[in-house]
């Protein structure tokens, strides 16, 4: 069973700093995009940031300048190295890729989820 496991959630104060990790486990050939998500309270789900495999990044505009997105091939990891958080950040951040359990069967999978609240 494939799963995606996050961690580094947490509270902080505005100007704060915090860093997610999440790490693919269980049977699988490759990871291709990662990403993160995050969900504000009454919120839609919105795209953050994505790395390819190639280390291709893209960021959604609100968060450019600010987050880094990062992976660890070997470790089937991605992270999201977040800076000068404000409450606008505040909501349950999601990790998302698109993962190949062997040579003809893959679709997206999603991590549990990781609160983080940025204190004004």
């Amino acid at each position: 069973q494939v799963r995606l496991v996050e961690s580094g959630g947490g509270l902080v104060q505005a100007g704060g700093s915090l860093r997610l990790s999440c790490a693919a486990t269980g049977s699988i050939f490759s990871v291709n995009d990662m990403a993160w998500y995050r969900q504000g309270s009454g919120k839609q789900r919105e795209w953050v940031a994505r790395i390819d495999t190639s280390g291709t990044i893209s960021y959604a505009d609100a968060v450019k300048g600010r987050f880094t997105i990062s992976r660890d091939n070997a470790k089937r990891s991605v992270y999201l190295q977040m800076n000068s958080l404000k409450p606008d950040d505040t909501g349950v951040y999601y990790c998302n890729a698109h993962i190949w359990r062997n040579s003809f069967e893959h679709r997206d999978h999603w991590g549990q989820g990781t609160q983080v609240t940025v204190s004004s």
